[in-house]
């Protein structure tokens, strides 16, 4: 699959260095100024607000590109629902992944009831047009009432034992919240968790589970795939 069809017209930097400013906010914890900061010392000097304007129009477009040539989902999903704040008030983040802890989507909700369940099951068929054999959540009845709605036909497994898989996923996006001290709209948090949730476990493969020369190979493959969904493939490295 070739780059991604975007387009950088009317941009005054090149696509390496745009690109390379998304990957540095997504992948690490790190602030626009940050950036910025990481940036002047390569030589390349560029605003944190040019930065901020940057991730917003690329990074959900990149994430979906990552998405988009992801292999077909597994056939057991976990789903999970934790609580984030935003703007001082409390909302839920609903997420699922598969067994192989890939996520399949996130969804921001103000709650965690029947109809938010089902619209969160509803939108993650329709966006992996896919049914699972098996889906796994914990004791929340919400789930129960939406699965047996939405997908009866499939297995669904209740244990706070079994869901270790999508509760773990959690934690890179309590690492980033708590960086960022918290968001401040509903809107602002889905785009950010659905480009985030893309783009920064492409580049976190499960290191614990091969041997470090297989990490690297990875590594260096999943940079490949980065600089042809970006468009970067085969131009010169930034300065």
């Amino acid at each position: 699959m070739g780059a991604v069809s975007l387009s950088y017209k009317g941009h005054r930097y090149p696509v390496e260095v745009i690109s390379h400013c998304v990957w540095l906010y997504y992948r690490f914890p790190l602030s626009f100024r940050e950036a910025e900061e990481l940036m002047l010392e390569r030589g390349i000097v560029v605003s944190y607000e040019t930065v901020r304007r940057w991730c917003a129009k690329f990074g959900q477009r990149y994430a979906g590109a990552l998405r988009r040539r992801q292999l077909r989902p597994g056939d057991k999903w976990h789903l999970d629902e934790v609580f984030i704040k935003i703007n001082g008030e409390q909302r839920y983040l609903w997420r699922a992944v598969d067994q192989d802890g890939n996520v399949l989507d996130i969804l921001v909700q103000d709650r965690r009831d029947k109809a938010a369940a089902r619209r969160f099951l509803r939108r993650l068929m329709q966006k992996t047009s896919a049914v699972p054999q098996v889906i796994v959540t914990d004791k929340l009845r919400s789930h129960g009432a939406a699965h047996r709605e939405v997908m009866p036909c499939v297995e669904h497994r209740q244990s706070k034992y079994l869901n270790n898989r999508a509760e773990n996923s959690h934690q890179p996006t309590r690492q980033r919240e708590r960086a960022m001290k918290g968001f401040r709209s509903v809107g602002g948090a889905q785009r950010f968790l659905s480009a985030f949730s893309g783009i920064s476990p492409h580049f976190r493969p499960r290191r614990h589970l091969i041997p470090a020369s297989h990490y690297r190979a990875e590594r260096t493959v999943r940079f490949a795939i980065w600089e042809q969904i970006t468009g970067a493939a085969g131009l010169p490295t930034a300065p």
